[in-house]
């Protein structure tokens, strides 16, 4: 383990929900006679996965699920997921403000911990004696904490209120103290979750060079938290992708953060047709993009079309037409209005739906389309959900806004 910062092994943890702990004695006794025995623990055969979007049949659910990693010295992990996905459980376990159920985890070196507002602060204490105090906790002795003294104030810009109870601090403040003390009191391992979202713009830019900076000049680890992807892809060499509480995927940023966008896709897909019988199926989308060359901006038309094909007739059905960039932004969203009677669009068969957008006004980019086909009954009913494809804008960078009306017909 000479170059490893961290390595964890079978960790997983379980809860009981609606009880703290264990719930009940004869439980802790029923866990005690089985050690005893050298038997295992009758609760880790019960449990769910925790997905939060299903009902529970169990008392007991698993928040982890044998989770397996390793992080090297001076590497910075990502750690991604939806909420609920464990994320924050791994960091608690990590930084041993709580236990885990089965596992084993190794670490080389003091963990710095920045979990919530206020995590580590005592709010009747100043700022000054929290710096103090949570120098201490991590073993550095006064002299060393008062070296960096200076240092952590300038960066938090609490100087006017340094010597003021931080119960009184508002959460940015108080989250700006907390990141500076855990990133410039030199700890080996920083963990960081979600937290920095409190913070204004600048400092979450700040705190994120900080983090940098430590890993690529200080030799130190990183664990960082975040559903700003953009984030986690400037700053993150690796990422480990979690989902109801099981390692789904890790390795290089890039590759894990490809994966979480299929996933996403995935869980809404399932949502929308989970319960539908497919009665219409998208054979083919195109879209072709018309540059106006006497134009000093990105001028185009799109010319998109979607192929299909019903097996029964359809009533009340529309199609929407999305394009997206690269955070996922709605930048283009054109609904259709076929609720027309005796249309043909409703009949067995194939069809073609055609849609013309002129005048968009779009930077240089890379982006990306999907067509959706609806039934609209009791309620909006999704009937297919075409997957997105990418496509490029290239030449003029200006971008503005769409100016054209779409057209739809259909054949």
């Amino acid at each position: 383990m000479s170059d490893i910062a961290i390595k964890v092994e079978g960790l997983s943890k379980q809860y009981r929900l609606g009880e703290v702990g264990t719930g009940t004695i004869s439980h802790d006794l029923n866990r005690w006679w089985a050690r005893v025995r050298g038997k295992e623990d009758p609760f880790l055969k019960l449990g769910e996965a925790n997905d939060r979007t299903t009902a529970a049949n169990s008392d007991y659910v698993w928040a982890l699920r044998d989770i397996n990693f390793e992080v090297k010295q001076g590497e910075v992990l990502g750690i991604i997921g939806r909420n609920g996905a464990g994320k924050s459980t791994l960091l608690k376990i990590l930084s041993k403000t709580t236990t885990p159920t089965t596992g084993a985890i190794k670490v080389k070196g003091r963990i710095a911990s920045l979990l919530e507002v206020g995590t580590g602060f005592h709010p009747e204490m100043t700022g000054r004696e929290n710096i103090f105090l949570n120098g201490a906790i991590l073993g550095m002795t006064r002299k060393e904490i008062r070296s960096k003294f200076d240092e952590i104030v300038d960066f938090a810009g609490v100087e006017r209120y340094v010597d003021t109870p931080v119960k009184r601090y508002s959460s940015g403040m108080y989250v700006r103290l907390a990141f500076a003390v855990a990133a410039h009191l030199e700890p080996e391992i920083l963990v960081v979750d979600e937290v920095l979202a409190v913070g204004d713009a600048e400092f979450q830019k700040k705190c994120l060079g900080k983090m940098k900076d430590v890993s690529v000049n200080d030799g130190r680890t990183v664990l960082f938290v975040s559903h700003n992807m953009e984030a986690i892809k400037n700053l993150c060499d690796n990422a480990l992708l979690l989902s109801n509480g099981g390692l789904i995927y890790d390795g290089l940023t890039a590759s894990v953060l490809v994966k979480y966008l299929e996933l996403q896709e995935k869980e809404k897909h399932d949502k929308l047709n989970g319960t539908i019988i497919q009665r219409s199926e998208i054979l083919k989308t195109d879209l072709e993009i018309v540059y106006n060359e006497t134009s000093l901006y990105s001028d185009f038309d799109i010319r998109a079309t979607m192929t299909f094909q019903n097996s029964e007739e359809l009533e009340n059905c529309y199609v929407n037409f999305v394009v997206e960039d690269d955070q996922q932004n709605y930048l283009i969203h054109h609904r259709s209005d076929f609720a027309l009677e005796n249309n043909p669009f409703f009949s067995i068969g194939r069809h073609m739906v055609n849609l013309i957008i002129p005048n968009v006004n779009l930077k240089a980019g890379v982006y990306r389309y999907w067509f959706r086909l609806f039934c609209k009954k009791e309620l909006d009913d999704v009937l297919i959900d075409s997957e997105k494809i990418s496509f490029e804008i290239k030449g003029k960078i200006f971008g503005g806004i769409i100016n054209g009306k779409s057209y739809w017909e259909i054949k």
